[in-house]
């Protein structure tokens, strides 16, 4: 099975240094973020990757040059397909149509990094039977919040408490299907999963694990600490 990283962004929350470099190759601990996503994958069994490239993706070309040299990315078959600078998630992926059609795949982003133990993925997607699963997960809150009496009276403080709400975190298992429901200028996030989510062809995988995703300059800094003080969740490999 091929995974598909979204890679085009231009990651302007994170302006200190995407202004030089794509995000998928911001460093957390020694490696740029997009070689922790690929080894993730890899520990599962994936081999091949297709990087949708968009913004200053030339550098992105030139990193995956020098790693393969370096040994970095041994055993991974890796190739790089620009899809534009300005274009949509949707839009990158039907790009790769001639590179997927005709097999499953997975799709991610390259700024998310998880604990997920994608063979449970897979089993929520074959029990569901549709053509997207997407991994679901409960965010923590950016504020601590207050719990407050029928009165007004602040009962107490709770920092930063796990939000209710699910959102997307990305880590998609697709069908070929998909690409029927994109165009070149589309938003995956939008219309085509919007569609599918309809016609009840869109599942979800409840997530209750650790899942970060690097878009500001302090997200960088806390994966980068885990990182480096052997703290990190997402490597299982």
């Amino acid at each position: 099975m091929d995974a598909v990283i979204l890679c085009g962004g231009k990651g302007t929350r994170l302006r200190e240094h995407t202004a030089r470099i794509p995000k998928p190759l911001v460093e957390v601990g020694p490696q740029p973020i997009v070689w922790h996503v690929m080894r993730w994958y890899a520990h599962w069994g994936v081999r091949r990757f297709f990087l949708a490239l968009g913004y200053k993706g030339d550098a992105i070309r030139a990193w995956v040059d020098h790693a393969r040299a370096a040994g970095a990315i041994d055993g991974l078959d890796v190739h790089c397909v620009d899809t534009g600078e300005e274009t949509q998630t949707g839009g990158r992926v039907y790009a790769l149509r001639e590179h997927l059609a005709g097999a499953r795949f997975c799709c991610t982003y390259a700024d998310g990094l998880s604990d997920l133990r994608l063979p449970d993925l897979l089993a929520t997607h074959e029990r569901a039977g549709g053509c997207v699963t997407l991994t679901a997960i409960r965010p923590y809150s950016p504020f601590g919040v207050l719990d407050l009496s029928d009165q007004g009276l602040v009962r107490r403080f709770v920092e930063k408490p796990r939000m209710n709400e699910w959102i997307n975190g990305g880590f998609f298992v697709c069908e070929p299907e998909l690409l029927d429901y994109l165009t070149a200028d589309c938003v995956l996030e939008r219309a085509p999963l919007e569609r599918l989510a309809a016609a009840g062809r869109l599942a979800a995988h409840r997530h209750a694990g650790f899942w970060a995703c690097m878009d500001t300059y302090k997200d960088h800094e806390a994966l980068d600490g885990l990182w480096r003080e052997g703290q990190a969740p997402w490597r299982v490999w």
